[in-house]
């Protein structure tokens, strides 16, 4: 030190010794955060903890004795680390580092809060949730694009299926139910992205959507009431409008004697009944061969003696032999379509049944429609970020060369006032349903002035 100093101007006082202790530019990197220190300790205890836990006996412990070990192994790491971890941080950091080894690491607070319906994922530094309907930024992120990518891998292996750069965009789902979507590069730029759209443990009913104000009474009576009496049904409306939830609730009305067949992409339905059969499509392997569609397991699900078949959603030319089912004896059966009003559903399910490249003429797929469907029910998800069953229509037959269809039921929105809340009135349009002679022979009877459009809904 003596030797460096005597090497400087005697005056004026050398600023460049004074440099580097004078407050450094912007420009200089910030120490790492809490946060980031927290995430990367409990990275590298996670990888000292594989070392140290006997993992054949891993297999043989359940949760509770698994955790309880975890968090002894952690305490003592967290000692010779020295991390300035209060008692009830010790504890919380233990049960992190639990969900990072079994779980999903740091969205698994995410899972357990049933305030949040959706989890987005844009890379590993930015997660979003939707609560109440609004997005909003969440306090978790992950150590690097690895980290996230371990974290995919890990759920779809959950379900038998694979992602990587030759097959980058996956559908899977959690043990909950939960469905999600994946995309990992190439296809994602700035990492992988992932999208879960949480199911609630508990599964709404009709009721509480009626609480929720998505519909008033007299329109979900009339539905289930319709649904009770054989009624097939179709369940339009765009993403996140709450059609799964809707279709979920709706099959309370089903009765617990009849057999149902769920086909989905990736099962998420919570069907509220003691006898039901779920299958799922599979995608190709690794040698692009052993996939198996929606089509052909609507062909098969007909072998199985349902009373109702139950699709997840309508997506493709699956759609020609959902509209045989229900002409051929499964009356009653539902499924989900993407389109944005009753009209625009019939539309979609005429292009669907030409994709399966059938030689049947325009006339007479609209005739199979106007046959199978009895009712379109239209579930919109508002400005506001609420959902509401916007319409209720019944499909009446064919006039010349056109699907005919009457709306039952409909909301007209009025206002949306400063806080951007949306407000508006159900009303009943004045028409009474065909459909409603065959729930009247079936014993369920709706009052006449259900119908009337100057009775308050």
């Amino acid at each position: 030190m003596g030797r460096f100093s005597a090497t400087l101007p005697s005056e004026p006082p050398a600023p460049s010794v004074e440099a580097p202790v004078v407050p450094k530019p912007t420009s200089m990197p910030k120490a790492p955060s809490r946060d980031m220190q927290m995430l990367d300790a409990k990275l590298r205890i996670h990888a000292r903890l594989i070392d140290e836990l006997d993992l054949s006996a891993i297999e043989r412990l359940d949760e509770t004795q698994l955790r309880a070990q975890v968090r002894q192994i952690v305490f003592e790491i967290i000692r010779t680390e020295d991390l300035a971890l209060s008692a009830a941080e010790e504890a919380s950091f233990a049960d992190a580092v639990f969900d990072e080894m079994t779980g999903l690491g740091p969205i698994e607070p995410l899972l357990k809060d049933d305030s949040i319906a959706d989890i987005l994922i844009n890379g590993c530094e930015q997660v979003y949730i939707e609560r109440g309907g609004e997005l909003e930024l969440a306090p978790v992120r992950f150590a690097d694009n690895d980290h996230l990518l371990r974290i995919v891998n890990r759920i779809v292996a959950g379900v038998g299926r694979r992602v990587d750069e030759s097959q980058p965009l996956v559908d899977a789902r959690l043990a909950d139910g939960s469905r999600v979507n994946a995309a990992i590069s190439p296809i994602a730029i700035d990492g992988p992205l992932v999208s879960i759209r949480k199911f609630k443990k508990n599964p709404l009913t009709l009721d509480k959507l009626v609480g929720f104000g998505a519909m008033p009474q007299a329109m979900a009576e009339f539905i289930s009431g319709a649904v009770k009496c054989r009624a097939s049904t179709i369940i339009s409306g765009g993403t996140g409008s709450g059609k799964t939830t809707l279709l979920n609730a709706l099959s309370a009305s089903i009765s617990h004697k009849e057999r149902l067949i769920t086909i989905e992409d990736a099962a998420e339905l919570q069907l509220m009944q003691p006898h039901v059969a779920r299958m799922e499509t599979r995608p190709p392997n690794i040698e692009g061969k052993g996939e198996i569609k929606q089509r052909e397991l609507v062909k098969n699900a007909l072998r199985m003696r349902p009373d109702r078949v139950i699709l997840g959603e309508v997506r493709s030319e699956e759609a020609f032999d959902m509209l045989q089912a229900m002409n051929t004896g499964h009356e009653g059966s539902m499924a989900t379509i993407h389109a944005n009003n009753p009209r625009d559903a019939i539309t979609r399910l005429e292009q669907m049944v030409a994709m399966g490249g059938l030689k049947i003429s325009e006339d007479a797929i609209r005739g199979q429609i106007a046959a199978a469907v009895n009712f379109i029910v239209q579930a919109t998800r508002m400005s506001d970020g609420s959902r509401k069953v916007i319409s209720i229509a019944e499909i009446t037959g064919m006039e010349g060369r056109i699907v005919q269809m009457q709306e039952i039921f409909k909301f007209e929105r009025t206002h949306t006032d400063d806080d951007g809340k949306v407000h508006g009135r159900f009303r009943a349009t004045g028409i009474r349903p065909k459909f409603l002679d065959e729930m009247n022979r079936r014993g369920v009877h709706m009052p006449e002035n259900m119908f009337d459009p100057s009775t308050e809904l």
